[in-house]
């Protein structure tokens, strides 16, 4: 059964009900209200009203998507375009990925560990697929460079 969008209060609920289940983005919850037919001046009011109380807030929402997709074996540089896709302002996902606490050069390690069992590249090829890899995940070029040539590596 589809809830008609109709009035203030039927847009406030089915906003709060998206954000029950996680965080969301202003655009994001503005995007999917839209799509369950809710009107535009409606929507703003609504999450006008919930950013007000509290119960919207992008940091939050920046904070547990870093926090997640970093979980999730994904860089900075990949879940900062993540989050660019997602109408975030570029200066509150840096800022998000600053203070976030995460050693993304550890956490680079670690996935290159779990994907290919901490051995070095043998030959160009190899460093290549390697390097292709921990590249889409979202590291740079420079971290991976140094993680593929052995100089991070404390062990």
């Amino acid at each position: 059964m589809i809830a008609v969008l109709d009035t203030l209060v039927a847009v406030r609920r089915t906003a709060m009900d998206l954000l029950a289940r996680r965080e969301h983005g202003r655009v994001e919850l503005t995007r999917k209200l839209r799509q369950r037919g809710a009107p535009p001046e409606m929507i703003e009011a609504a999450l006008d009203r919930l950013t007000e109380e509290g119960l919207l807030s992008e940091s939050r929402y920046l904070e547990s998507f870093v926090s997640y997709r970093a979980r999730s074996g994904y860089g900075p540089m990949r879940i900062r375009e993540e989050l660019s896709q997602r109408g975030l302002q570029r200066g509150d996902i840096d800022l998000a990925l600053r203070e976030c606490g995460i050693d993304w050069q550890e956490q680079l390690r670690e996935v290159w560990q779990r994907k290919f069992a901490g051995q070095f590249p043998a030959d160009a090829r190899e460093r290549a697929k390697q390097g292709r890899f921990l590249s889409y995940r979202g590291y740079s070029m420079d971290m991976i460079g140094r993680l593929l040539s052995g100089r991070v590596l404390d062990d």
